[in-house]
């Protein structure tokens, strides 16, 4: 039986470690993706706010991801409760930050198509109109 207790202390040890690795990861990505927009924000390029959330969802990604691996090594109600109610809190976050990111783009791309990407239509013209850009 003393080989379970040292399975249960290296398990502990091993997800530890990685909860440490995944909130650091989203730190970093946090940390970049900010001072990454500040710089952009400050030469006037591109669309910042996009990027900045696009940014913020990823690192609260491998945030929501440490989370969930603590849920393996909690060990008692009180902070699986608390612990539940972080995920809960993080997930709406992450879901509301990629409904904004959704609603950005679409913004963008209807207001200027060739900021979202080179798009391609196909479209037929009659005969003797002049095309659809010269109009």
């Amino acid at each position: 039986m003393h080989w379970i207790a040292d399975l249960r202390t290296n398990v502990h040890s091993v997800v530890e470690l990685f909860i440490i690795l995944m909130e650091c990861i989203g730190m970093i990505v946090l940390v970049t993706s900010a001072i990454r927009c500040f710089i952009r924000w400050l030469r006037r390029e591109g669309v910042v706010r996009l990027e900045l959330a696009r940014g913020i969802a990823l690192a609260l990604e491998f945030k929501l991801g440490g989370e969930v691996l603590r849920t393996v090594i909690v060990r008692n109600w009180s902070e699986l409760g608390i612990l539940g109610s972080i995920i809960v809190l993080r997930s709406l976050i992450t879901f509301l930050l990629h409904w904004e990111i959704k609603n950005e783009e679409q913004a963008l791309q209807s207001a200027s198509p060739s900021a979202a990407g080179p798009r391609f239509r196909f479209t037929k013209e009659k005969k003797g109109a002049p095309p659809a850009n010269e109009a």
